[in-house]
């Protein structure tokens, strides 16, 4: 089994979820008392936040790349961002380390082509819905984004940063967001991307009509898929 890096704490609420899952994963792939190899290192979220604010991505990517750097260290065989928005920075945290980033746009893409779906609604933090970085890795693939209209992306990323983050799951929250895929549907996408970890917390494929592509799990199994090649 080889070792998983995971680079969180963006929020730890996300952390707890990659780490839960892959555990999961391991335990219902391999029976038993089996548990993955896993190294993490967590960064402050408050002070990625305040440099997020003031755009100030080279130290964002500084900071991301250092934890990458320390999860090779320890023995990673291959590393993971445990977020969707500081992606963003992907391209020089990878730069950084001499193992494989298993990029979630990548792993993303993959599933969306497996489904036939070309093109897909996004609701993440406004972040990752105003800039291109996400949606411009799935187009390398062939796979087009829709965006939900620009009126919702602040109250989406303060459902996120106010409510999710917090670990605060709201039932009216829940509903706007099922509203919102409802809006992305009639604007063409085929499929819904939970384009942000604290989001699946809050919906599932129970919730909403059209196909959910939930990101988070699908990073999971596909770490655990090398991980135990």
């Amino acid at each position: 089994m080889q070792t998983i890096g995971l680079v969180g704490g963006m929020s730890w609420e996300s952390s707890a979820v990659y780490y839960r899952d892959l555990n999961l994963g391991v335990r219902q792939r391999l029976g038993g008392l089996s548990s993955p190899r896993l190294v993490l290192s967590t960064v402050d979220f408050a002070e990625l936040t305040d440099l997020e604010e003031t755009e100030r991505w080279d130290q964002i990517g500084e900071l991301l790349a250092e934890a990458g750097r320390g999860v090779e260290r320890a023995g990673a065989d291959f590393l993971l961002l445990c977020t969707t928005t500081f992606h963003k920075v992907a391209d020089q945290v990878e730069e950084a380390v001499d193992i494989p980033l298993l990029h979630l746009g990548d792993v993303v893409a993959e599933a969306c082509l497996a489904q036939g779906a070309t093109t897909v609604g996004l609701i993440g933090t406004k972040v990752a819905m105003e800039d291109d970085f996400f949606a411009e890795r799935l187009g390398r693939h062939g796979v087009s984004v829709i965006m939900p209209a620009p009126e919702h992306h602040d109250w989406l990323n303060s459902a996120i940063y106010d409510e999710l983050v917090h670990g605060r799951v709201v039932d009216a929250t829940r509903r706007r967001v099922v509203e919102l895929t409802e809006e992305l549907w009639d604007a063409g996408a085929r499929a819904i991307l939970l384009g942000c970890t604290e989001i699946e917390t809050l919906v599932s494929q129970a919730d909403v009509e059209l196909p959910v592509i939930p990101c988070t799990t699908l990073h999971v199994n596909a770490a655990l898929d090398r991980a135990l090649s």
